[in-house]
């Protein structure tokens, strides 16, 4: 299949989380496409998603809003890229909800699942503009809170 976003990712401008997890891909599919599932995982704790909307479609809304731990929320918009059901998820805050340019953006992101067994290989890849801003995120901790929220998301599907 064709895919328009299977690229390789460039170490200088990209962060990736790669990770077998003991929990079946159609099950981590329904936590990241799911708004009352990603409510419960999607940022490390004591951090929480107060509101999700997902319209999973290309052009479709992502859409979460984040609370510290100190009660301010941090809204994020974007729309889907990609949607290719139980396998891929690409998802962009650099544009809009309709491919609408977005005043500011600071990531493109890719999921990517593939059974293994009765487990999931789970690729998370961070795309960013430059390497100021790549090192901004991995600075903000994105391999610690991405396998936090990873982890999160396994408690999650082991509790369905």
């Amino acid at each position: 299949m064709n895919r328009a976003f299977a690229i390789e990712p460039d170490p200088n401008l990209d962060l990736v989380l790669e990770r077998v997890v003991d929990v079946p891909r159609e099950l981590v599919w329904a936590a990241w496409t799911t708004p009352e599932h990603v409510c419960q995982w999607f940022c490390p704790r004591p951090w929480s998603v107060t509101d999700c909307e997902i319209d999973l479609r290309p052009g479709g809304i992502f859409r979460t809003t984040m609370r510290s731990p100190e009660g301010e929320e941090f809204p994020n918009v974007g729309c889907y890229l990609e949607v290719i059901p139980g396998e891929r998820l690409v998802w962009t805050d650099m544009l809009l909800p309709g491919f609408r340019p977005a005043e500011q953006g600071f990531m493109t992101g890719i999921i990517a699942l593939e059974s293994v067994g009765e487990g999931t290989k789970y690729t998370a890849t961070a795309l960013h503009r430059d390497v100021e801003t790549r090192k901004q995120h991995e600075d903000m901790g994105f391999h610690a809170g991405w396998n936090t929220a990873l982890d999160q998301l396994i408690e999650l599907v082991k509790s369905f």
